[in-house]
This record gives structure tokens, sequence and C-alpha cells, in this order.
């Protein structure tokens, strides 16, 4: 039978790896139509497509005790005639108590795991600032964290500079 410690665990799971999800919550929202209202009268008439730039990054800060917060920053501009139609940003965060991961498989973590999980969060406030903003919905598509974060440490082991997760 396992001993219990202070906390209700079992002694002999005190140090198996755990991941918890603590809280998920918006930390900023920003929604800007800098050419409204005229732009949405040139919206019929314009001759180029609109084009869309997404950039995001993120940051993670520890907090102590095995706990992280990690913030997924998204950044939509929409440009149509080279004039700005909209600019949407979220800054999407989560908790997470990340405790007995190696160092590796830790960095892994809050560089893929857990912005692939804030990222629907985020792509949901970004669709419904963009169309409660006036403008067509716009779905961003899914992104694959994995891959970003396998580039980055590439580069990085590579010796060239570490970039953050713009696209």
């Amino acid at each position: 039978m396992a001993d219990i410690t202070a906390n209700g665990q079992a002694s002999g799971q005190a140090n198996q790896p755990q991941l918890m999800l603590q809280k998920i919550y918006v930390k900023d929202v920003s929604f800007e139509a800098p050419n409204a209202p005229q732009i949405f009268q040139e919206i019929g008439e314009i001759t180029e497509a609109p084009q869309v730039q997404l950039n995001l990054s993120q940051q993670a800060t520890g907090l102590g005790n095995d706990l992280y917060e990690v913030v997924l920053t998204l950044t939509l501009t929409c440009t149509i005639d080279e004039r700005t139609a909209y600019l949407a940003e979220v800054k999407q965060a989560g908790l997470f108590g990340i405790a007995g991961f190696s160092e590796p498989d830790q960095a892994g973590i809050i560089g893929s795991y857990c912005p692939n999980l804030l990222f629907p969060y985020a792509r949901h406030v970004i669709s419904n600032l963009v169309q409660e903003g006036g403008f067509p919905p716009f779905l961003l598509q899914p992104i694959n964290f994995e891959a970003l974060y396998a580039e980055q440490q590439r580069r990085t082991a590579s010796g060239g500079e570490a970039p953050s997760l713009n696209s």
C-alpha cells in the first residue's frame, strides 16, 4: 500500500511527471478599424483581393511552484488597396502546472503543447472580433506548433538565430 503525503498524493507518485491545465483566459484583446466607415463603402469597389497577414508569438513566464503562464499572441492585419481595413489582436493565456519532466521535455511542452491548446480559443476570439467589427468572417487555419517548435530548435542547434514564433 502506498504512503499518502500531506497533500493527498501517494508518495510513489510524487516524482511522476505532471502536467495540469489550471486556467485559460484572455489576457489582452484589441480591434481597430482605422479607415471605417469609408472602407465599408469601398469594399464593393476594390479590384485587389484583401491581403491578410498573421503574426504569432508566444511567451512563457515561470511563476514558481512549477506553475507557468504561457501567452499566445495572434495579430491579424487585413489591408485593402494598401490601406488597413482592420487589425485584430488577442493574447490568449493559460496557467499550466508542469512538474517532473526533463528540461528538454518541459521546453517542448511549453513550446508546442501549450500553444496548441491555447490556439482554438485565440482563433475563436479573433474570428468574433473580425465579424463583430463588420467584416466578413475570417477563419484561421490550424497551425502546427510542433513543427514550428522543431524548426526553432533546429535553428538554435545549428547556431542560427532563434526566431520568435512569427509566421
